[in-house]
């Protein structure tokens, strides 16, 4: 239960970490945009994080994982972090949080 609980914390600490995250192109961080599709943290205390991006042709597509993975390597207790970049299914406006619609006008 301890290493559950553990884990649940790192998890937390993660997406903390990507809502300092913005995307350049909507002011939103990335975790309120919706482009966070999965957050794990294995016993070996590896990170895996599968997102999106709003677009294939993002402008940010080579830099954004990188940035991500860099700023989750940071937090303590991580011993490093794999970023799986998918398209399956593609990023829309409903993904979007409800606090970053209301941010956006959109509600």
């Amino acid at each position: 239960m301890e290493n559950q609980n553990n884990y649940l914390a790192l998890e937390s600490k993660i997406v903390d970490t990507l809502k300092t995250i913005f995307d350049p192109e909507i002011p939103v961080n990335i975790y309120d945009l919706g482009l966070i599709y999965e957050i794990k943290v294995d016993e070996n205390k590896k990170a895996y994080i599968k997102m999106t991006l709003t677009s294939p042709n993002c402008p940010i597509a080579e830099t954004m994982p990188t940035e991500v993975r860099d700023a989750v390597k940071l937090i303590e207790g991580i011993s490093d972090v794999e970023i799986d970049l998918t398209f399956e299914p593609p990023w829309d406006k409903d993904m979007i949080s409800e606090a970053a619609m209301l941010e956006l006008g959109l509600l």
